[in-house]
């Protein structure tokens, strides 16, 4: 059985204020075209379909098209629920989709897989949506789900447990931050908190191959877990990470062998350094004035109307920063400089908290009842 494993599509997303619908649009259609030339037998789409729990219609209209785009070729599509996902809203559109086409939201479903066969027998799919601990611990009583370690582990048991009763090969499909990635700073919302909710591979044990979602680079863990990453480039900061997915194949005793097929990049993105007379070079305009620019000045003082100048030279230049070249050392990071690295919500309290009270952090309890009163935003956000 051939497997085509992709995620993260964020549909709606936009870069520094533009729209990426045309582009990925173009990018679809090349996966499409991907799927036709391989043969592939299934689709595995692992989390963040959408970018907002609120999606415009132009988004849903774009899925609707590229999954029955995908249908249309014979390949059977597995779609998950990510954390940008609403799961009530993509649950539903699920029930108006054509056979074929599996959208998987409720976490009471999980040990049961989609099941399909080829010449070998079947193959059962377990797909995982994105599980909020604060949110799923409701279902399963008595069972401590804390953070994304615990709620995983009990996920990936419900998933062996369906593995037990259905003979042949598995594929287990989630999305969530896995032990030992390396994370786009800045770009993927952290499921952790305080490092305690990282998940570990270990987890994973089980399947013959599991498809994993939420990093949107691609990275393999081990031969049978892997991240295929984003099909678009959403931030200046993964702009040397290839696009594209992982062709898996499984044979009649499992996994057999997996390829990375890469997609186009509708538009580079690219950082010039150095002073602005540097960055508005006659060279650096030749080589990428059609490009995404994120262009970072290093003048001593700020200079007038960055943004317009490197505009009249970069038409598509997304970003500017100025980085004066500091000459000071030893010098401690200021309350901006702390708050500007800080990934999650618990990171900003913690700046915050250290700023105001002459570096001490969080006691125990306080961090405590941090974590619950995020717990609570999370829940009145779902419930939106």
């Amino acid at each position: 059985m051939r497997i085509l494993h992709t995620s993260d599509w964020h549909i709606g997303r936009t870069f520094h204020g533009n729209s990426t619908m045309d582009a990925l649009a173009e990018v679809f259609g090349a996966l499409v075209a991907q799927v036709k030339e391989h043969s592939v037998d299934v689709v595995i789409v692992a989390g963040d379909v959408f970018d907002s729990a609120t999606p415009a219609g132009s988004a849903y209209t774009l899925l609707g098209d590229t999954l029955a785009a995908l249908h249309d070729t014979g390949a059977r599509v597995i779609v998950t629920s990510g954390n940008h996902d609403s799961a009530a809203r993509l649950g539903f559109q699920a029930r108006l989709l054509r056979d074929g086409i599996h959208v998987i939201t409720d976490p009471l479903s999980i040990g049961e897989p989609v099941t399909v066969h080829d010449a070998d027998g079947p193959v059962h799919f377990y797909g995982i949506p994105y599980l909020e601990p604060a949110i799923v611990r409701q279902h399963w009583d008595g069972v401590p789900l804390r953070t994304q370690a615990q709620t995983m582990s009990h996920a990936m048991g419900l998933v062996r447990a369906g593995m037990a009763s259905h003979d042949g090969r598995s594929v287990a499909i989630a999305h969530c931050f896995a032990a030992g990635v390396d994370t786009t700073a800045g770009l993927e919302r952290e499921v952790r908190q305080g490092g305690l909710d990282v998940v570990p591979l270990e987890v994973f044990e089980g399947p013959d191959y599991v498809a994993l979602g939420h990093i949107h680079g691609r990275q393999q863990l081990s031969e049978h877990v892997r991240y295929a990453g984003a099909p678009l480039h959403y931030s200046f900061g993964e702009q040397h990470k290839e696009r594209g997915s992982w062709l898996v194949d499984l044979d009649a005793a499992g996994l057999a062998t997996v390829e990375w097929l890469a997609l186009p990049v509708p538009r580079r993105l690219v950082t010039l350094t150095g002073t602005l007379d540097e960055i508005l070079a006659d060279s650096n305009v030749a080589a990428h004035a059609g490009d995404w620019v994120c262009a970072v000045y290093t003048d001593a003082l700020p200079q007038a109307e960055p943004m317009r100048r490197l505009k009249e030279r970069f038409p598509h230049c997304a970003m500017v920063q100025h980085a004066p070249v500091l000459t000071g050392e030893g010098e401690e990071r200021s309350y901006a400089a702390r708050l500007k690295s800080a990934v999650t919500d618990t990171e900003r309290i913690e700046a915050f908290l250290e700023h105001v009270r002459a570096g001490q952090g969080a006691s125990e309890r306080e961090s405590e009842l941090i974590r619950e009163v995020l717990d609570e935003r999370v829940i009145a956000e779902a419930l939106v």
